[in-house]
């Protein structure tokens, strides 16, 4: 009776383990569409023996067990693959975000094929061409000032948009903080759930791990992190090498807008010091961002590289030294060649029309905010080279002009009267010929004829018309400093398109390449923690078939159970 009875625990265990792997089995087929799910593996083990006689030479040992238990449910997965695929979805994330916006300026530079901005440079061109041949008819006067007109108008446009796409990624970056911020909130309380059903070392939180899985996935699409994770099932996060999740709290990124731009700056507010001012940046944009040092990670990074932290002008493109703080910052650095070419377009127009030389000082002076020393040279207008126009007056009136800032002022200067050009001063933005600070003299639009044209004994300025249109063919212009060919004013429209786009096809073959290695990542994780339906399906035959065995087992007894109680009656 006792071996037929320890036969019946034998046939029940077979019942149970059955029906819970078959359970298992079903949870995984019914998750097979689910976004973080890891399957669940049945692992048996045996359950205790009893020993019914030693074992000898000739003999193995006698022993009576009580069947099979479920010795583990196994929440299978990789954490080298894991922390590989986090890192290359990251850089994946950088550079599909670089690609995005090198596409968006693009499109901007290239409105309808062409036919906006730079349509307007060359329609000046032409204007310009035909004033070199009857430079007082006042019919292609205005027409000179109508295209002027217009391509002030387009660079301003243009310069707008690109101005507002930063505003558009700023409230991304913005938003992107904000999701950080909760993503790492939950990793947190997810993290305090699993430790306390993990605690009694019999349970593993199978779900709950899941969803953090997932969400440490998530978190490594915006920066470059690290996950560790202790014995008692706590995971420890940093970002871009920081702590971000600890035992005791997830550690708020935060935000702090640029008083002049109002750009967002991303921040670790516990490390700074509001008061004073001091803040410390979660992400360091100054250095070189490569794969070898992995500082090409994160989106969040990408895009506040490609959003700059100002707004592009001109001189960011004269120096070596300034333009390496915008290079690889495509909007700031999209926003200086288009002033540049705007600036360069004007100051060249209005230095034809208003000349100027240089003289030596023999005493200090100040003009426009700005003081000049004893030995100093000073421009001042080319008085005898200058040409006028219909009222015969000087000095000359320039065609593009600085709001609120004359060319010239009028004082004397070592005893000698001059017409002394106002410079433009760094430290005076009103000052600087740029987009923004431009109009087209008020003067000539209410008279063209007052453009310069004669020369001052009344002739028409045929000289003046031929170095006018002269200038357009002068190859003087440069993308950058590392520029080492230079070109006309119409061959640096094409050569800026150049660049954004060279730029744009680098970004996408190294997203591409990104995105195949995280395929091919992927790929092997699934292997471990993906679920095959087809594997599963399988898996739910045998346990069936494992199941009904068990069953027919637990009948047979029952029938030699029953038969020997009653035969004893």
């Amino acid at each position: 009776m006792a071996n037929g009875f320890g036969s019946m625990y034998i046939g029940s265990s077979g019942l149970q383990a059955a029906q819970n792997a078959l359970n298992t089995t079903a949870n995984n087929i019914a998750n097979v569409g689910t976004k973080g799910y890891v399957r669940q593996q049945v692992r048996f083990s045996d359950r205790s023996y009893d020993k019914l006689k030693d074992p000898t030479t000739v003999t193995n040992a006698h022993q009576s067990g009580l069947g099979v238990s479920i010795g583990d449910v196994v929440h299978a997965r990789d954490v080298f693959l894991d922390k590989t695929y986090r890192l290359e979805s990251g850089r994946e994330a950088f550079y599909s975000t670089c690609y995005e916006t090198t596409s968006y300026i693009e499109d901007l530079l290239q409105e309808l094929d062409g036919e906006e901005f730079k349509q307007s440079v060359e329609d000046l061109w032409t204007a310009f061409q035909e004033l070199s041949k009857t430079p007082a008819d006042s019919v292609v006067q205005n027409l000179v000032a109508q295209k002027a007109e217009l391509l002030l108008s387009r660079s301003e446009n243009l310069y707008e948009d690109l101005k507002s796409y930063q505003v558009n990624i700023d409230g991304q970056i913005k938003d992107d903080v904000t999701e950080i911020n909760k993503i790492g909130d939950r990793i947190y309380e997810l993290n305090l759930e699993i430790q306390k059903v993990e605690s009694n070392r019999m349970e593993t939180a199978m779900t709950l791990r899941d969803e953090r899985d997932q969400l440490l996935d998530d978190l490594a699409g915006f920066a470059n992190i690290n996950v560790r994770e202790d014995e008692t099932g706590f995971v420890f996060v940093t970002i871009e090498g920081v702590d971000f999740i600890n035992e005791q709290q997830c550690f708020h990124m935060g935000t702090v807008s640029d008083k002049v731009t109002g750009f967002a700056r991303v921040i670790w507010p516990h490390f700074s010091d509001e008061e004073n001012g001091i803040h410390v940046d979660v992400f360091r944009l100054d250095g070189d961002i490569s794969s070898e040092s992995n500082t090409d990670v994160g989106e969040l990074k990408a895009k506040l590289l490609m959003r700059g932290d100002e707004y592009g002008i001109y001189s960011d493109l004269l120096t070596t030294d300034a333009y390496r703080k915008i290079e690889d910052k495509a909007i700031i650095e999209t926003q200086a060649q288009v002033d540049l070419l705007f600036h360069e377009i004007v100051t060249t127009m209005n230095d034809i029309f208003c000349p100027n030389k240089e003289i030596t000082l023999n005493s200090e002076i100040t003009v426009n905010g700005i003081t000049y020393k004893k030995g100093d040279t000073i421009k001042v207008l080319d008085e005898e080279n200058a040409s006028v126009g219909a009222d015969g007056e000087l000095p000359p009136r320039e065609l593009f002009e600085r709001m609120g800032t004359e060319r010239y002022t009028k004082m004397t200067v070592d005893g000698k009267e001059y017409y002394v050009y106002n410079e433009a001063n760094p430290e005076d933005p009103n000052t600087l010929y740029r987009i923004g600070n431009l109009q087209i003299n008020p003067e000539i639009v209410k008279q063209v004829t007052l453009l310069p044209a004669f020369t001052q004994n009344g002739a028409v300025d045929f000289a003046l018309g031929e170095k006018l249109a002269g200038a357009w063919a002068i190859q003087g212009m440069h993308i950058s400093p590392d520029d080492q060919y230079p070109c006309t004013f119409q061959e640096f429209y094409d050569k800026m398109i150049g660049k954004i786009g060279t730029d744009g096809s680098i970004y996408k073959s190294s997203r591409d390449t990104m995105t195949d290695t995280v395929n091919a990542v992927d790929n092997s994780r699934q292997q471990i923690i993906g679920v095959s339906s087809d594997e599963e399906l399988t898996k739910l035959i045998k346990y069936q078939s494992a199941y009904n065995a068990s069953s027919r087992f637990m009948t047979v007894i029952s029938q030699m159970t029953e038969l020997i109680v009653t035969g004893l009656i």
